[in-house]
């Protein structure tokens, strides 16, 4: 008994040193004080896919401005407080976590731009305050965001900028709180009554709750949850937003006056120097509306150039504005927007089948188009008449499916969509295809017609009975 306990002992000793081996540890040090993560210097080992990075040592922490960091897992704030910034550069995490706070340190992460990709969770607040300050750039969750990862803790991420994607669930609990302005929220699957319950609790909000959370499960991206914020001013352009270039208007919705039927005045400031509106120093020269009764005002955009602006109301006191968010959009070209058309059923008539593509693009500038085949059930089943016309014609000669793309181009950019084709061999088969698909009554034999034949099945087993008549108890 006693040489197998010590074996077993021996055995998970084994175990626990063979993945002490497999999981080495990379410490931040900034030792060499340039806060970059790709010095080695600042690190007790440069980590690799197979390194658990663990940053603390206090602020700033690394910075990841260009391509190529990776680590198997990251704890932010391991210990002491920490915080990690992605500005411009890619952190992958290949098989494990990104936790923020952890063992009685907080972690910060600040999320400019740049990309970073997380093989299993987003843990923020994992026994300790987590908190994400994000602007900016795409945050990739192979699982789940969970906030906080343990009771007790406290999470916030404060959703100001870029895309925060889940390929499986959001996880909420008391001490989280998420606040979304210009960033989204996309979440696999239908999430709608969890997130809703999240909402009525409070633990998401809006514009630090001067906002609506919009919510919408396969609309804005299929087979997805999105969410966004929508300030109660509900500017246009939407904050964060694109916009084209050239002359535009500016224009928002006015709050209630603390004094019924008081008209309400705006201050409003446009410029494309962020500063200039954070720091206020010389407000006049990005002023653009100064105490006016207005919902909209006309400016300038320059292409390929990020604008901010603000709407400042005077609700009550006429000298003592209410203090609005800075909005932001990007003058840019926008790519065309394809609708390939709704996706058909149909048939072979003769051994082929001719239709006429509906699709519909939208652009502000002239376009060109091109059809392809995607998919098909053998080469050559589907030819394209004219693939460079909105709405070509295709003729198909066999069953199966067929998946068809459009692609628009105005120069400079491009945007496609694609449509679905199932054809059958005639039309019963392709009117049971589809999901309310109910058959007639009287069709015996299943044709989607009721006719003589049918009449004749009828009238053949006319009277005939293969009920039970005799025997109450069957024996087969």
């Amino acid at each position: 008994m006693y040489t197998k306990l010590i074996n077993l002992i021996f055995f998970v000793l084994v175990l626990s040193l063979a993945g002490n081996v497999q999981a080495q540890d990379a410490t931040w040090t900034d030792a060499k004080g340039d806060h970059n993560w790709f010095t080695p210097e600042n690190w007790s080992e440069f980590p690799t896919g197979a390194h658990w990075a663990k940053i603390r040592n206090g602020l700033p922490g690394p910075t990841i401005d260009s391509e190529g960091a990776v680590a198997r897992r990251v704890h932010v704030g391991y210990g002491e407080g920490g915080a990690l910034t992605v500005d411009g550069g890619t952190l992958l995490i290949g098989s494990d976590d990104l936790r923020l706070g952890k063992n009685g340190g907080s972690g910060i992460l600040n999320m400019i731009s740049g990309s970073i990709n997380i093989a299993r969770d987003l843990d923020v607040g994992s026994g300790d305050p987590g908190i994400v300050n994000m602007t900016g750039g795409t945050i990739t969750v192979s699982r789940d965001l969970e906030m906080p990862d343990e009771p007790g803790s406290t999470a916030e991420v404060n959703l100001n900028g870029g895309t925060i994607s889940l390929g499986d669930d959001l996880s909420m609990g008391a001490g989280g709180l998420l606040d979304i302005s210009a960033g989204t929220l996309i979440v696999a699957g239908d999430a709608v009554s969890a997130v809703q319950g999240y909402i009525d609790n409070g633990w998401i909000i809006a514009y630090g709750g001067n906002g609506t959370v919009q919510l919408d499960y396969d609309v804005t991206n299929q087979g997805q949850t999105t969410l966004k914020g929508v300030h109660k001013l509900e500017p246009n352009p939407i904050d964060g937003g694109l916009s084209s270039p050239g002359a535009l208007e500016l224009s928002w919705t006015l709050p209630d006056p603390c004094v019924p039927g008081q008209p309400v005045q705006v201050d409003v400031y446009f410029t494309d120097d962020l500063q200039a509106l954070q720091w206020f120093t010389d407000p006049a020269s990005i002023q653009v509306v100064s105490k006016q009764n207005v919902t909209s005002v006309s400016v300038q955009a320059q292409p390929k150039t990020l604008y901010y602006w603000a709407v400042d109301t005077y609700i009550g006191d006429p000298n003592d504005p209410v203090f609005g968010p800075i909005f932001s959009f990007l003058a840019d070209n926008e790519a065309p927007q394809v609708e390939a058309g709704a996706d058909v059923v149909t048939w072979l008539q003769d051994g082929s089948r001719m239709g006429n593509l509906d699709a519909t693009v939208t652009d502000n500038d002239a376009y060109t188009v091109s059809w392809t085949v995607v998919s098909e059930p053998n080469a050559g089943d589907a030819v394209i008449e004219a693939p460079t016309a909105e709405d070509a014609s295709v003729t198909f000669s066999a069953v199966g499916e067929y998946v068809l793309q459009l692609e628009a181009s105005d120069g400079e950019y491009t945007g496609s969509d694609t449509v679905t084709i199932n054809v059958y061999a005639d039309g019963c088969k392709a009117a049971k295809s589809m999901p309310d698909y109910e058959p007639l009554v009287g069709d015996i034999n299943g044709d989607c017609v009721v006719d003589d034949t049918d009449l004749a099945l009828l009238q053949e087993n006319w009277l005939k009975d293969n009920s039970l008549t005799e025997n109450w108890f069957l024996i087969p």
